[in-house]
């Protein structure tokens, strides 16, 4: 009998040759040369590229380190790799030698793509390795490396390689909004279960649409929006190599005229107070965005969706899930809630003791689907209290409302008694952005002199506003949310520190002096 080859680029890439869309234009680049590629040329690029792998004496389960920024070649290696039974590793672009340095050694890489714009910060991390074998760069390769043009000239188009659905198939790095991030192993199957699920579920995607995310490519949100979801129906994607910018993000919107932007909740902060600042209609022709990262402010999405006439899907997942398990969705958003289980996961709340909770009490979030990890790489521990059977423990704290919706209230980390009381930063840093005055905030948990924890809130003021309004704040805040939650002390800074996909690291807050 017969196997069916479940490798992942098999329905992603190949399928599509199968199908007629050899000619259809799969991802089209926004910046640098501007350069299109078609689903055909992927598919022969991405073969060679496996060829070239196994030229290099590659062999199957060995990880290809990814450095790489949101241009054609993301594609090609990471297909590629898989097409060759070797493990894509894409990693974040903007971290630092040190945690690359730590990254390439924890994943025993063999061989590191690296855009040329990065090289520079990725040489000192990759000195003494022991485990690279080459190093190809995407452009002009300095001495000791070979240019990716060199890597794969003359290299034979390899077919997909027999893989079966429980198979690994790449590898990411959580973001890290808590410390060093951790080698999280997803199968083949996992992909595919994205796509059947909020793909196709929630979004809706079709082979018409022409999509365009914000978020990068090398974590788990923007790979399932500019990979998986576009690829899995035929659809064409606008890929963005620079720094999502509001003004740069909203040229992309009026040149390409995507249907769905995927974004994150800080950037829709910034783009809609641009908007209102400059007046007038934006030039667009969206018919639906997403949301994820951090919970979407209400307010943020409810002016959005008045100036852009686009509704914003606001949902969590996360890189153990691969993409978003709970949302709302197209005709059923309540802003300021995370909606409902997506169609093919399950969720629970439950208490310190893992019992369910009833509607209105703080829970841990636990979900169930078709997409958690294998596990961690290497750390076994990790592993076992995060994937527990068939649930994976997010972290995360949430409500659930009488009508069935999910409410955040923060990390399981991030949440801290107030008078005796649970209290969710992110409620009283939506209290604070329905300020007219502040764009963003982050409140931690700070000790007072008789050694009791209250919150402490961290801002930034939007253009034009004047740091005398931090005086009413901590009254506007007892009008919203309550008297026992207010900030005690509020600091106006310039900006949050965030994870690239936009998360906020509070734990780097908590150090930090107040006023």
């Amino acid at each position: 009998m017969t196997q069916t080859n479940e490798n992942a680029a098999v329905y992603f890439l190949d399928r599509h040759l199968a199908e007629g869309r050899s000619d259809k234009v799969a991802y089209i680049e926004a910046d640098g040369e501007k350069r299109s590629i078609t689903y055909g040329e992927l598919a022969g690029q991405a073969g060679r590229f496996a060829g070239a792998l196994y030229r290099h004496g590659v062999r199957r389960e060995e990880r290809i380190a990814m450095i790489v920024r949101d241009t054609l070649e993301f594609p090609v290696v990471f297909w590629g790799a898989m097409k060759a039974g070797a493990i894509p590793v894409p990693l974040n672009t903007l971290l630092s030698a040190d945690v690359y340095e730590a990254i390439l050694n924890d994943s025993r890489a063999s061989i590191l793509v690296v855009s040329e714009a990065l090289y520079d910060t990725v040489k000192s991390a990759i000195e003494g390795n022991r485990f690279l074998r080459t190093v190809v760069v995407i452009g002009d390769a300095p001495e000791g490396t070979e240019s990716f043009d060199q890597f794969v000239e003359g290299a034979p188009v390899e077919a997909t390689c027999d893989a079966c659905a429980d198979e690994l198939a790449f590898w990411l790095y959580s973001s890290g909004s808590t410390g060093v991030p951790k080698g999280v192993r997803h199968v083949h199957s996992s992909l595919q279960a994205t796509c059947d699920t909020f793909g196709a579920q929630v979004l809706g995607i079709t082979e018409d649409d022409l999509v365009f995310s914000a978020a990068k490519m090398f974590f788990a949100y923007g790979l399932g929006n500019a990979v998986s979801f576009p690829m899995s129906v035929g659809a064409t994607t606008v890929i963005f190599s620079g720094r999502p910018t509001p003004d740069a993000v909203s040229a992309i919107l009026a040149e390409h005229k995507p249907t769905i932007f995927y974004g994150v909740p800080t950037l829709y902060a910034a783009m809609v107070n641009a908007q209102e600042q400059a007046g007038g209609a934006p030039d667009h022709a969206l018919r639906l965005c997403t949301s994820a990262g951090e919970a979407l402010p209400r307010e943020i999405g409810e002016r959005w969706e008045k100036i852009w006439h686009a509704p914003i899907v606001d949902g969590v997942g996360s890189t153990e899930m691969l993409h978003i398990f709970l949302s709302n969705r197209p005709g059923d958003i309540v802003y300021g809630t995370s909606g409902t289980a997506v169609p093919g996961y399950e969720v629970r709340l439950v208490d310190e003791h893992d019992e369910d909770i009833k509607d209105g009490d703080v829970g841990e979030l636990l979900v169930r689907g078709p997409s958690s990890a294998e596990g961690y790489w290497n750390r076994r521990h990790k592993s076992q209290s995060t994937f527990a059977g068939h649930w994976t423990r997010t972290g995360d704290k949430y409500e659930r409302t009488e009508t069935g919706r999910y409410v955040y209230c923060g990390r399981a980390d991030d949440m801290f008694k107030v008078s005796g009381i649970w209290l969710s930063p992110f409620e009283v840093e939506s209290a604070l952005v329905d300020h007219p005055a502040v764009l963003e905030a982050a409140v931690v948990a700070r000790k007072t002199d008789d050694g009791l924890e209250k919150p402490a809130a961290y801002i930034v003021l939007k253009p034009g506003a004047s740091a005398d309004v931090v005086g009413e704040l901590k009254e506007f805040v007892k009008e919203k949310v309550g008297m026992w939650k207010y900030p005690r002390w509020i600091t106006v800074v310039d900006e949050l520190p965030k994870t690239a996909t936009g998360k906020i690291q509070r734990f780097k807050l908590r150090d930090v002096e107040a006023v």
